[in-house]
């Protein structure tokens, strides 16, 4: 819901980092495995129950190598290959902090994790799927910014789930009412997409 008002706020120093990365030879793909290597060292840190700023900080290192990583590709380039290791490694972090929280706490968070693992699974279906059938019908959209795959709006995205980790990584007491609240948002979201699948593709 937020990553199209964030791409205007984001966008301009992005592409500036970006360029200043490529410039002196960083490429596209290792920015994205730095990002990946941060986002699974914060999830390491949470599974051995740290938790604060420190977690906090770790966490926006990850996410904003995320970003970097597509402005250098725009600097130097973009590859197929390249949106294809940015997807997978954003879908391995964001599955890589529910399953450190249950490992925090099996007994107290191991339901809720589930059933966050469960929603962020099926988000993921819809949005894949759909980012297929658009593909193949050559429908194109930037209101997420340039990307690899076709992306569409919804209600949980990106900016929200990097928000409801920082929460979490600041008050890991929240963990349960948190996860399956935005669990529940997840599941919301993947249903409106199908839905606009359904009138999109029939």
């Amino acid at each position: 819901m937020l990553d199209g008002l964030m791409r205007g706020v984001i966008d301009a120093p992005l592409n500036e980092g970006g360029r200043w990365l490529a410039a002196r030879g960083a490429t596209a793909n290792a920015v994205t495995l730095a990002g990946l290597v941060l986002g699974l060292a914060a999830a390491g840190l949470i599974s051995a129950g740290g938790a604060g700023a420190g977690v906090a900080l770790v966490l926006m290192a990850s996410r904003l190598a995320d970003g970097l990583d597509g402005a250098v590709a725009r600097a130097r380039g973009k590859s197929d290959f390249g949106g294809f290791l940015d997807i997978v490694a954003d879908f391995a972090f964001y599955g890589a902090i529910p399953l450190a929280f249950v490992l925090r706490d099996p007994a107290a968070n191991g339901v809720a994790g589930a059933f966050l693992l469960f929603s962020f699974y099926v988000n993921a279906a819809t949005f894949l799927g759909f980012a297929v059938l658009a593909e193949r019908q050559g429908m194109q959209t930037r209101s997420r910014g340039e990307k690899s795959l076709y992306f569409t709006a919804g209600l949980m995205e990106g900016t929200e789930t990097i928000l409801c980790f920082l929460i979490l990584a600041l008050w890991p007491g929240l963990f349960v009412p948190l996860a399956w609240t935005f669990g529940v948002l997840c599941v919301v979201t993947a249903g409106a997409r199908v839905a606009l699948a359904a009138r999109t593709f029939r």
